[in-house]
């Protein structure tokens, strides 16, 4: 193994491990949430970090060939569907509980 390789591997395995120790503070922010907006926030934002940096990790590590391409065609795809669908979740939330407004009651008057 040369020292690029190496280089490679521990930049690869970092990227890693960023992508899993974001998916544990998702999963802790999401059970630790209690309105529905909030979790949706924290799985989205969680996602978006997790995924991406996993995946570059994962580039990282599978060097340039026809399944880079394919991760960057993923990272893409769910970097445009993502907030779309987490828009479209939160809006239905709105005008489905009628305790909404009780959630966002302005407390500091």
């Amino acid at each position: 193994m040369t020292g690029l390789e190496l280089i490679r591997f521990i930049l690869g395995c970092v990227f890693l491990g960023i992508g899993i120790i974001t998916y544990a503070i998702e999963i802790i922010g999401v059970f630790k949430q209690k309105v529905a907006l909030n979790r949706m926030h924290a799985a989205g934002m969680g996602d978006t970090l997790g995924l991406s940096s996993s995946l570059i990790g994962l580039m990282i590590l599978s060097g340039l060939n026809l399944n880079t391409v394919k991760m960057i065609f993923i990272i893409v795809f769910l970097w445009f569907t993502s907030p779309v669908c987490t828009h479209l979740l939160a809006q239905l939330e709105v005008t489905t509980d009628e305790e909404f407004d009780s959630y966002c009651e302005d407390k500091t008057k």
